[in-house]
């Protein structure tokens, strides 16, 4: 079929957010959507700052509401994608470099037609190709306006949206099959080990300065450049695995290395963070191909083996009860939350017998070993479902 193309502004007019001040933000208020917010092609407003009414100000138009199509227009994740919820109870504010598709002719363009365009590599690879070349990438809406779109006849949009939208929701089910093991998991621990909060099984507390290998460690304060050793930064924390691809380089000496590198079974915190819900996001390190160190916003957590299970020490501190307890030893600063090395060591934490912390550590490994199989079968099904996006948008389908 040989398909009409139009430039995206022809239809779309994308509206970036307003730049509210981070000092502004807060716990109380109305949510403002940033880029961390957009996860898995959906908008999340639960870890959202917020906003008081009265500290809008000219922000007070730069709304969403249910439905809006939303995009990443700086950073690591530029050309990123998310759908706000239908459900969504506004009013709800964007914060800068995060755009908003507005549909400004509904006889040319269906809006379920637009979300798979935009997600598609066949723009996607444009948004990276004209993001790139600067230290910051990123992207204009009169760039993304100037893009052209292929547009045939509503009826076909709305047919070729419907079969992606069912292929789509194949990959959300084993996406939430995943995220099942996750919760199965988060069920046996407390089932095992209860609240590490209430500490309902009476185990032994102890301070982590009597359980780590060696004293807790913050990283470099040397700046990612291009060149040198991979650094793991707080925004590549969050999940079990750091996110590697997304790493900086940094150059250090030997002996700098020495002091700031990850060794397998160390559990990796943010230390030093905007938001106190974010406060102590982890990862667990388990090997990479290459030596990995951290940066100053990040923390070392290693624990002595003999008395901790690194896994299941990884766990408790990861886990939304754990996190709790890293949370009531940091503290705000004047410009972010903060913990430290002596706060670190402070942690109280119920310690059941390594015995069982190792039943649960090896319970851990195979969970997570089936997560990887099902992540690889994910894998596959991207990469069907992207060969269907491209032939969509082609004509072919």
């Amino acid at each position: 079929m040989n398909v009409q193309s139009v430039s995206i502004g022809e239809c779309v007019k994308v509206i970036g957010g307003f730049a509210f001040k981070s000092k502004d933000f807060g716990e109380t208020g109305k949510p403002v959507i940033r880029i961390s917010n957009l996860q898995n092609g959906i908008v999340n407003t639960e870890g959202a700052v917020k906003i008081l009414p009265e500290k809008v100000g000219k922000g007070s138009k730069a709304t969403i509401i249910g439905g809006d199509i939303l995009m990443a227009l700086s950073g690591a994740t530029t050309g990123k994608i998310g759908v706000v919820p239908v459900n969504i109870e506004g009013p709800v504010y964007l914060n800068q470099r995060v755009g908003k598709f507005e549909i400004v002719n509904n006889m040319m363009i269906e809006r379920a037609y637009l979300r798979h365009y935009l997600e598609s590599e066949m723009i996607q690879s444009q948004v990276w190709k004209s993001a790139a070349g600067v230290a910051q990438p990123n992207i204009s809406p009169k760039q993304l306006e100037a893009y052209q779109i292929p547009l045939p006849p509503l009826s076909e949009q709305k047919r070729i949206a419907a079969i992606l939208d069912k292929a789509d929701a194949l990959r959300e089910k084993r996406r939430q099959a995943i995220a099942k093991l996750d919760e199965l998991l988060q069920s046996v621990f407390l089932d095992m080990f209860g609240d590490p909060v209430t500490n309902p099984k009476g185990w032994e507390v102890k301070k982590c300065r009597e359980l780590y290998r060696s004293a807790p460690k913050i990283g470099t304060i040397r700046p990612a450049k291009g060149e040198g050793f991979k650094v793991v930064r707080v925004g590549e924390l969050g999940q079990r695995v750091i996110d590697f691809d997304n790493c900086g380089r940094v150059e250090l000496s030997n002996v700098e290395f020495e002091r700031f590198s990850l060794n397998i079974g160390d559990t990796v915190i943010a230390r030093a963070i905007g938001s106190k819900k974010q406060l102590g996001k982890a990862s667990f390190f388990d090997g990479y191909h290459e030596p990995i160190v951290i940066d100053s916003h990040v923390m070392r957590l290693r624990p002595n083996q003999d008395v901790c299970d690194p896994k299941w020490f990884y766990f408790l501190i990861a886990s939304p009860r754990g996190k709790l307890i890293l949370q009531s030893k940091g503290g705000p600063t004047a410009v972010q939350f903060n913990i430290n090395s002596k706060q670190a060591n402070d942690l109280e934490i119920p310690l059941p017998p390594i015995s069982n912390q190792r039943v649960f550590s090896h319970l851990f490994s195979t969970i997570e070993s089936e997560k990887v199989i099902q992540g690889e079968h994910l894998s596959k099904i991207d990469t069907l479902f992207a060969s269907l996006q491209q032939r969509a948008f082609k004509g072919e389908l």
